[in-house]
Order: C-alpha cells, then structure tokens, then sequence
C-alpha cells in the first residue's frame, strides 16, 4: 500500500519555519555576544562606530551627508558652553577683544533647541570667538564645567566644516556626539587565522544608553550575553555629572562598575575593561591636572607596574587598581538567609577574572589591535577563561 504523504501547505510551511528557527538557534548559540556597558560619554558608541569602520565596510556617503549636521551641532552646543561658561567661572573669564562682543550676543541669541541653518556668519562669529584669548583660557579650564569631549577637535576645523561640499571623515564621525537613546545592535563576522581551525567568528554587539535615565533598558538584552565590555572615561576624575553636578564622574563610573560586577544577572558572563579615553587623560595631567584634589587616596598610592615611571602612567594605573580591587571583594556569608541568597553567593565566590585594556576610543588602529586581542582569546580559550561555567 503507498504511503500518504500530507499536502496540507500549513503543516508544510510551519516545518520550514521550525526549520529555520532551528538554524537560527543554532547560529545564535555560536555567536559572541558582548554588551556595552558604562555611564555616559564614556565612549560605547564611539567603540560601535570603530566595529562599522574596521569589519562592515565604514560608512556610507548618505551617512556621512547625514552627519554633516550632528557635527555642525556640536560646533555650536561647543562654543556655546565655552563663552556660557565663562561668566559663570571662578574666577570669570572675560574676552579678551571688545570687539568679540556682537559674536558672543550672536551666538547666544541661538537656540539649541530650534533647527538651525547655520549661515556663513555663524562660522565667522564661530572663528572670532575661539580666536579670543579669553575663550582659550577658558577651554583649558572645561574641568569646570561641562563641556563636550569633541568642543577643541571641532572648533579647530571650523574652517574645513564651513565648506560647501564638506564631508565628514571617519574621525569626525568618530568624534561627533549625539546622545543614545535606543538600543543600538551590530552585527558582524571576524576570520579566524587558519592556525586556530579557519573559518569566521560571528558577533553582535550592543550598545545602550549610559545616562542615568537609560540604565532601566539594560536588563533588556542581559540575556545570553557572553561578555560585557565596560567603558570608563578615565579622563573624569575632575569632571561632574551632567545630570548631577554634585557627583564625580569616575565615582559614578566605579560605582556602576560595582553594580555591574555583582549583578546576578550577568554572573555567567565575561568581563573585559576598557579604560577608556587615554589620551585626555595623558592631556590633562602632562598639563598639571591632580587626581589627589579629588581623590586623595592616590597620594598613598604606589604602583605595581614595572613601567610606571611617568606621573601618566602612575595615575592611569591608580585607576585601572581602582575598579580591578572591586573585583577582589567577597559577599560576605553572614548576609545569606535563603536558599536562593546562598546559591547567587557560591556563585559569586567563583573565580572570576576581569580582563582590561587601555584604550582610545576614537584611535583606530589602538581599537584594532585590542579587539584582535580580545578575538584571540576567545578563539583560542574558547571563552573558559572569561565565562566560567
């Protein structure tokens, strides 16, 4: 007797899709999955904008045209804080030109909040301005407000940004600041050398907002990550929150890191450090900055580093200590009631390692070379060293 064989298109369409969810799982399982954590403007979209440029082919020209007005923007948010800045300074800055006066009227007459053609004046009143003496003297005091991290590498350029048929580069995309409000996702393929099997290594990588006010979406995609790359600004040590002027920028940071690093939630994950944003820091102190005034803890401080010579050096290890000591401190047992509290506390006393990096967010090749680094780990470790099981 033949055997029947369904025609029902339904039962056949619906073993194609579990076909392809299978496959899909399947796919999902090999990829590496890292999460951008850190408070804001510490550089995880930027380290988003480096993966576009190194392995999905950069940007394309209707993106660059696109950004031509976010940087136009960050042009005027910058000479705005800089001439808002200095009445407001202790002591104030005065400019140095009288005759500046009519640009600064014209600049604060602008609304950061209205569109804004920006006009050829704009950029003439914009050039007067960073021309005075006493807006320079008060970009080197943007410790004492806040500023935005791109303000001097955009104002240098007004004259290139002015131009008819501008076009952003890849550093000036790199530079540009907008704030994340949504979850961002990128998905790309690395080639595995042949000497560790060939083939490619899929990642998705995702990048959420680090202001205080986006942190409630982070748990959002918490699940299955292999490991978090958390981003720190450690150029903040004199800098103040935006959304609380009160609190040190690095103390927010090393406080998120504390909270990261023990959350039950990401117990199974890796952990990787990047200490972020190098060269202010190497700016701010080769030109006299003092990590002591803010914490003076530093001035007891000595280094393990063999080749911390330089006063750079020993202040970027100081810090690099500081959240790596977090991540030596036990839960204490006396603190466990339940059952459940005992089972998240023998998974937190499991040897957990934190792997860290200098980096430079903004800096391709630096970029480059630690995320081969970080690829070479996992292909070769498999990921046993960074995601116990």
């Amino acid at each position: 007797m033949a055997c029947c064989i369904t025609s029902d298109p339904n039962r056949r369409q619906s073993r194609t899709i579990d076909k392809e969810i299978a496959q899909w799982m399947k796919e999902y399982k090999k990829t590496v999955k890292f999460l951008l954590l850190g408070a804001g403007e510490s550089g995880k979209s930027t380290i988003i904008k480096q993966m576009r440029i190194l392995h999905t082919g950069g940007f394309s020209d209707k993106e660059r045209e696109e950004k031509i007005v976010d940087v136009k923007r960050n042009i005027l948010e910058a000479i705005k804080e800089l001439t808002g800045a200095m009445s407001r300074l202790k002591p104030p800055e005065q400019l140095a030109d009288e005759d500046n006066k009519t640009s600064l009227d014209y600049v604060e007459s602008i609304s950061l909040i209205d569109d804004f053609d920006f006009p050829e004046e704009f950029y003439d009143h914009v050039i007067k301005l960073w021309s005075d003496p006493g807006v320079q003297r008060t970009s080197l005091r943007m410790n004492e407000f806040l500023p935005i991290d791109s303000a001097k590498y955009f104002l240098d350029q007004v004259h290139t940004i002015r131009k008819k048929d501008y076009m952003p580069s890849d550093q000036d995309i790199l530079h540009c600041r907008r704030r994340t409000t949504e979850i961002q996702r990128i998905e790309f393929a690395v080639k595995i050398p042949k000497k560790y099997g060939g083939g490619y290594q899929s990642f998705w990588m995702f990048d959420v907002g680090g202001q205080r006010g986006e942190r409630r979406k982070w748990i959002q995609v918490f699940d299955g990550i292999t490991a978090i790359l958390f981003l720190v600004a450690s150029s903040g040590f004199d800098l103040k929150l935006r959304e609380d002027p009160l609190v040190n920028r690095l103390q927010e940071s090393l406080t998120l890191f504390q909270d990261v690093w023990n959350s039950r939630f990401l117990k199974e994950s890796g952990f990787i450090l990047f200490l972020n944003k190098q060269d202010q820091l190497k700016e701010k102190i080769e030109r006299g900055s003092r990590i002591q005034d803010t914490f003076p803890e530093y001035l007891e401080y000595t280094p393990n580093d063999a080749d911390a010579s330089t006063e750079y050096e020993k202040v970027r290890s100081f810090i690099r200590d500081l959240f790596l000591d977090e991540t030596k401190k036990q839960h204490q047992a006396s603190s466990i009631c339940s059952n459940d509290d005992y089972y998240n506390y023998r998974r937190s006393s499991k040897k957990r390692d934190c792997y860290w990096h200098y980096t430079t967010a903004t800096d391709t090749n630096n970029i480059k070379r630690v995320f081969e680094d970080i690829h070479t780990m996992i292909v070769m470790l498999n990921l046993e060293s960074i995601a116990p099981t």
